[in-house]
């Protein structure tokens, strides 16, 4: 199985497709007054160190937030989530923020969130991290137990996302089985859900489990065409994928222009490539 404990892996090309996309999000939720409230199933710490040693053990960070911090050339969509990274560490490259630094960057005083993780160790940072801010709640629950005990949120406009590391056998039908049960509780919730592409393309039952959501679900995937790199196993990450189920007007359109541009940027070579795709059309 796919080893991706996110430590790890922090900052590095999967990150940054998941979270610029989750940030073009954030901004069409906040382009309204109305408060929204954010879920995030899988929160992990919070804010990440990339100077610590697990960070600093295989560096897919240089593979990624470093390649998009040394140009000067990013579209605006991709220039405003590099803006928020740069936030944290304007010496750069010594933080990088996770999807709840993210979340809580994009917080207004009308917003809420709600933080899960399961994890002792992650679950211990987080809240350290989180400190008593009175508009966060966090939870340590199953996710799937967390589904059914925190949705519907009071605050009904808002963005559920779903990114666990896909280490147990059998987590990608799980993890259907849970997003089809989030749209059922939360209708209209955006729900954002990553998962990884691998060389075995065993996120196949994933996209399978969602055969009869009827909300429109868009798909967006990276490949960076890594196979035959010195330091990427042969069965390793190879792209990076992020389903939007119920996704804003004209995200589409963002999505578009942010993995079009990631992709000559994070790939390893001219065959790397976006495809975005519906797999339930807009009505």
């Amino acid at each position: 199985m796919l080893s991706y404990q996110h430590a790890f892996h922090v900052g590095g090309p999967a990150d940054v497709h998941k979270h610029a996309l989750l940030w073009a999000l954030l901004g069409h939720l906040r382009a309204k007054e109305k408060p929204f409230v954010a879920l995030d199933l899988y929160a992990g710490e919070g804010l990440y160190a990339l100077t610590r040693a697990e960070a600093q053990k295989i560096k897919e960070h240089e593979r990624g937030i470093a390649r998009l911090l040394a140009r000067s050339d990013l579209s605006p969509d991709l220039a405003a989530y590099v803006d928020t990274v740069r936030g944290f560490d304007p010496s750069m490259l010594s933080l990088y923020p996770g999807s709840p630094a993210l979340l809580r960057a994009a917080m207004r005083p009308q917003d809420r969130l709600i933080f899960n993780e399961l994890h002792p160790a992650a679950s211990t940072a987080l809240r350290a991290w989180v400190a008593d801010d009175p508009q966060i709640v966090i939870h340590r629950r199953d996710a799937s137990e967390a589904i059914d005990g925190l949705l519907p949120p009071t605050i009904r406009r808002g963005l559920l996302l779903i990114d666990p590391s896909y280490e147990l056998k059998g987590e990608y039908e799980k993890v259907a089985n849970d997003v089809v049960r989030a749209v059922a509780r939360w209708p209209e919730g955006i729900v954002a859900v990553w998962f990884p592409l691998l060389a075995d393309n065993r996120h196949e039952p994933l996209l399978a489990g969602l055969k009869d959501i009827t909300a429109p679900t868009l798909i967006s995937q990276l490949d960076f065409h890594n196979q035959g790199l010195p330091d990427v196993p042969a069965r390793g990450l190879r792209g990076t994928g992020l389903i939007v189920i119920n996704p804003p007007w004209q995200f589409d359109k963002a999505a578009r222009n942010i993995g079009d541009a990631l992709a000559p940027i994070l790939g390893d070579g001219p065959k790397a490539k976006h495809v975005l795709r519906w797999l339930v059309p807009e009505r």
